[in-house]
């Protein structure tokens, strides 16, 4: 009853996760990133432990296949599932049970996998990676909204939309970007509402704070509000 886009941003090595959905706060079910190694989603009759035991094994250095592979043999509900995973080589993994609920499957391209079930057909996933494809030119998270407003023109979820969530990790284990939308009439439209409101404070705070590099961070203030005042000043 959802669909999701993994990708990794050639030129910033982050890895992202776009899903969307006709239920409630799809954000604290579907996506796990482990930063710098991979991302998982873990969808249909969604396995928590599919992500959080997925990140485990991605950081012990598991290969995307083995990861899936070791997942999957401990769950006597896989039939049920749908997951995919892409690794820090950017290898792609996927599963989608036998009795996931139609149209399902599982489309892949060069730094990047998608994954749908429940949709209205095979179109949402094939738009939301033309969609993907054609606009490398945009912000990172901006590409992947775009492309999952493809596959929402294209018939998204049968059932309707609820909620969606848009997560980004660098290297660090916070991420550089989280952003849900739990219950509303348009959740891909909040979300892009989100991002851009997340450009006046957020991504400048974001540069201040620690890291496994400087752990100190930067916490001299002056320094943030010169960086808001930049780019107002770009924006005027």
């Amino acid at each position: 009853m959802t669909w999701s886009i993994i990708a990794r941003d050639p030129a910033t090595g982050q890895f992202g996760i776009a899903v969307a959905t006709r239920f409630f706060a799809v954000g604290a079910r579907v996506p796990y990133i482990a930063a710098g190694l991979g991302a998982i989603a873990t969808q249909a009759f969604v396995n928590p432990y599919y992500g959080i035991d997925g990140v485990k094994l991605l950081r012990e250095g598991l290969n995307a296949h083995d990861v899936l592979a070791s997942l999957l043999a401990t769950d006597d509900g896989r039939e049920s599932r749908q997951i995919h995973i892409m690794d820090a080589s950017g290898e792609i993994a996927a599963h989608t049970g036998r009795d996931c609920v139609d149209w399902c499957g599982h489309i892949a391209g060069s730094g990047f996998s998608i994954a749908g079930n429940m949709l209205a057909g095979a179109d949402v996933l094939d738009e939301t990676a033309k969609t993907y494809i054609a606009n490398d030119s945009l912000p990172f998270p901006r590409r992947l909204l775009a492309a999952m407003r493809a596959g929402e023109a294209a018939g998204g979820d049968k059932r309707g939309k609820q909620s969606a969530a848009l997560l980004i990790h660098g290297e660090e284990e916070w991420p550089a970007l989280d952003i849900r939308a739990d219950d509303h009439s348009d959740p891909l439209g909040e979300l892009e509402r989100l991002e851009r409101v997340s450009h006046e404070l957020w991504v400048h705070f974001r540069n201040s704070m620690p890291t496994r590099q400087n752990p100190a961070g930067n916490t001299d203030r002056s320094v943030i509000d010169a960086s808001i005042a930049a780019a107002r000043a770009r924006q005027s």
